[in-house]
């Protein structure tokens, strides 16, 4: 992505720990942010949970995310508002506060600026109470850390501009986000109603000697918390029903639910014993790492889990492939340069996966970053997946790959080919992996058109001939790149 428009602008008003995961969303998506928060040490925090994101949300993304975005502190709620296009509020969850956030927010905003707010609790339609416009006030409710967990409960009001709401979902979508639209409001949304009775549960378990912090934890990460990661708690269900599906499942476990097994309606009491037992627990389990440290520890494991995902394109990462796409599609819809110059094909950045003992590049991913570069022109030609369905494809038959430069990690590449030749049957290409203009790597490769179930070479598709041959004329014009038919071991 160029940025060649102008950035938008978010406001954060508060910097804690969710108010600086929302800065740091919008900032690696190329928006501006502004954010206000009276505690003196807000800039430095901040810093640190961005340094986390830098290093963790790039990870999950395939093409190079937008430029940054330019990062300020305002003076006053007004200053931060001044001229936004989106406002997020994560302050204390206190509801005279907000509701004082919220005057002093309106007294500046333009008219018509959504306002989300970040409560866990709150009902919108408390926070819209003594509003000056009530209609653009809703929640906005994410999950830590925000920069790489993609849910955002959406929960209007009966007073809130429908129309608001939807611009609001579009802006989150944008920024890698899943809106979940909440479609009546209620005490702490649909997520934390499900953690809260998790947690009396829990509660209960270490008083009553049960488990301790560190067994309960076991419990859920080495079984149902992985389950619940990629298919939530209905499908799971359905599957564990077998064959026979969720009927079968009800009928069978139904009954349970009069059991006496919980006790989510009695809840222990709040005293300096129990607060005691649970944090010296909590400190023996993971005294001995850092926050910071215990952060990255999360985000690592995180990324590993959500790419996974994403492979799959399934659960959280398919909105991760989605936002990839949108992405995607908006640096192939600023072309690929004129046909008389070799095409600018593919985007991408060096990924920690992709970084070697040496520090750079690891081979493999040179021909992967190819593999990006050609894929791309065979679908601009129309050998695409459908294509292949078809029973027909273009199978490499040859490379050569000149390492030039070393590649880092975070360096965003651009992949450029130029065809030397094509007829019916044969496709050689000559392929650059560009940083900032300069060739880090080319490759140079001969592609044969086959027929699949024939294992035989055969003449493409006239509809393919069709757009392939007019580029192949255009580039016989250019120079043959100096690099085109080396042999391994050749001199300079």
């Amino acid at each position: 992505m160029t940025g060649k428009t102008m950035a938008r602008k978010a406001a954060i008003i508060g910097g804690g720990v969710i108010g600086g995961g929302w800065a740091a969303r919008f900032l690696l998506n190329g928006w501006n942010v502004s954010v206000f928060d009276p505690d003196p040490q807000a800039e430095r925090k901040i810093g640190e949970v961005l340094a986390n994101a830098r290093a963790a949300l790039p990870a999950l993304s395939d093409i190079p995310m937008s430029a940054e975005g330019k990062l300020s502190f305002a003076q006053t709620i007004t200053e931060a508002v001044e001229g936004a296009d989106y406002i997020q509020e994560s302050v204390s969850e206190r509801l005279d506060l907000k509701h004082r956030v919220f005057a002093q927010i309106q007294q500046s905003a333009e008219l018509g600026t959504p306002i989300g707010s970040s409560t866990s609790g709150f009902k919108p339609s408390e926070l819209q109470e003594g509003a000056a416009n009530p209609s653009v006030i809703f929640v906005a409710h994410p999950f830590n850390p925000v920069y790489l967990l993609p849910l955002a409960e959406v929960v209007p009001s009966a007073k809130s501009d429908a129309k608001v709401i939807e611009n609001a979902k579009t802006i989150l979508r944008e920024i890698g986000m899943f809106p979940l639209h909440v479609r009546k409001e209620i005490d702490a949304h649909i997520a934390d109603r499900f953690l809260e009775a998790v947690w009396r549960e829990a509660l209960w378990l270490v008083k009553d000697g049960v488990a301790t912090t560190e067994e309960i934890d076991e419990a859920i990460r080495m079984g149902f918390g992985l389950r619940w990661g990629q298919m939530g708690l209905f499908e799971i269900y359905r599957v564990a029903g077998g064959e026979a599906g969720m009927k079968h499942f009800m009928a069978q476990f139904g009954p349970c639910l009069t059991w006496p097994w919980t006790k989510l309606m009695d809840v222990p009491e709040f005293n300096d014993e129990l607060v005691d037992l649970i944090a010296g627990q909590s400190d023996a389990q993971s005294g001995h790492h850092t926050i910071r440290e215990l952060e990255r520890i999360r985000d690592s494991n995180l990324i590993g889990f959500l790419r996974a995902l994403k492979d799959r394109n399934w659960g959280a990462g398919k909105v991760l492939r989605e936002h990839d796409d949108r992405r995607r599609a908006a640096f192939h819809a600023e072309g690929h340069g004129s046909e008389a110059a070799p095409l600018r094909l593919a985007q991408m950045q060096v990924l920690p996966g992709w970084i070697d003992y040496n520090g750079h590049m690891t081979e493999s991913r040179y021909l992967f970053a190819a593999s990006e570069t050609s894929d791309a022109f065979l679908r601009l030609i129309g050998a695409d997946m459908d294509y292949v369905a078809g029973g027909h494809s273009y199978y490499t038959a040859e490379t050569h790959i000149m390492h030039l430069d070393e590649a880092k990690l975070g360096d965003r590449l651009v992949g450029t080919l130029q065809v030397l030749s094509a007829d019916e049957k044969r496709l050689h290409v000559f392929m650059r992996i560009e940083r900032d203009g300069a060739p880090v790597a080319t490759i140079e490769q001969m592609l044969l058109h086959v027929d699949m179930a024939a294992g035989k070479t055969c003449p493409a598709a006239q509809s393919v001939l069709d757009r392939l041959l007019p580029i192949a004329k255009a580039h016989a014009s250019l120079p043959k790149p100096e690099a085109a038919g080396r042999h391994v071991g050749q001199r300079k």
